[in-house]
């Protein structure tokens, strides 16, 4: 069962049923009352642009059942602070949270493998990220122009950072870099 929602204007709260597996692209885009979201385990696919422009949304919770987080996901959620992930996530789709300007940390869990392109690109409020030992790559401009980030570790599992990853982080003054690069 699929969830589609195009560009509903008073939403504050969602409320899925269990029985919701897929929240389709763009099924919430432009929902600009709506102020968190708490995905159920049963939902395994987050769709393409399922969230854009949510202007509104400040915290996200996905769910253990999510393996995918779709392209541009959650693109200029600009009030979007918190995002817990879901540990059965394995691929955090190109751009998903481009453009999320007042996220400030986000937890990778240990079931990623892929950062996509631009994934966090001009999340300039973000000061930490933790990425753990299960990525193995980090895609085109993963963390660009994250303004606040002032460290990351890559860990041992990481093979490929791709072009510009960390371009235009001013602030960033430490990265340590494993020789399996």
């Amino acid at each position: 069962n699929s969830i589609f929602v195009f560009a509903c204007l008073s939403f504050t709260t969602f409320f899925f049923l269990n029985s919701v597996t897929t929240i389709g692209d763009k099924a919430f885009y432009k929902c600009n009352s709506l102020t968190s979201v708490t995905i159920p385990d049963s939902v395994t696919t987050i769709g393409e642009k399922a969230f854009s422009e949510c202007g509104s949304l400040t915290s996200v919770t996905i769910g253990n059942s999510v393996t995918t987080i779709g392209e541009y996901a959650f693109w200029a959620c600009f009030e979007l602070t918190s995002v817990t992930i879901g540990n059965s996530v394995t691929t955090i789709g190109n751009h998903a949270f481009y453009y999320c300007t007042s996220l400030t940390s986000v937890t990778i869990p240990d079931s990623v493998t892929t950062i996509g392109e631009s994934a966090f690109y001009l999340c300039e409020s973000l000061t930490s990220v933790t990425i753990p030992n299960s990525v193995t790559t980090i895609g085109d401009s993963a963390f660009r122009s994250c303004d606040s980030l002032t460290s990351v570790t890559i860990p041992d599992s990481v093979t490929t950072i791709g072009d510009y990853a960390f371009y235009n982080c001013t602030s960033l003054t430490s990265v340590t870099i494993p020789d399996s690069v």
